[in-house]
């Protein structure tokens, strides 16, 4: 299983419209196959514009897969609009 941390910081009144726009994308991302019931969005609770994704997948084909469907390729550029900074991807293996 790969587990992908990504950190995203919003630019400041974003996340009203940041969390509409990840509804979807949560709901497609986990009825994906390689999808091991982990995606989700979360917000710190010191910073709330400081968020935290957090995915579990099966293997590499798996992210791949995903990151090509397009409810990741419509919605992910529109959430990284919503960022006063560039997200930070990070993938772990459980060992």
């Amino acid at each position: 299983m790969i587990k992908i941390v990504a950190k995203m910081h919003l630019k400041e009144g974003a996340l009203k419209e940041f969390k509409e726009l990840t509804i979807d994308l949560v709901a497609k991302a986990k009825a994906e196959a390689g999808n091991c019931g982990e995606y989700s969005f979360n917000r710190n609770l010191s910073d709330p514009c400081d968020i935290c994704v957090v995915e579990f997948w099966k293997d590499m084909a798996a992210i791949d897969f995903h990151n090509n469907t397009e409810h990741f390729t419509s919605t992910f550029p529109k959430l990284a609009a919503l960022c006063d900074r560039d997200p930070i991807v990070e993938l772990f293996e459980e060992i």
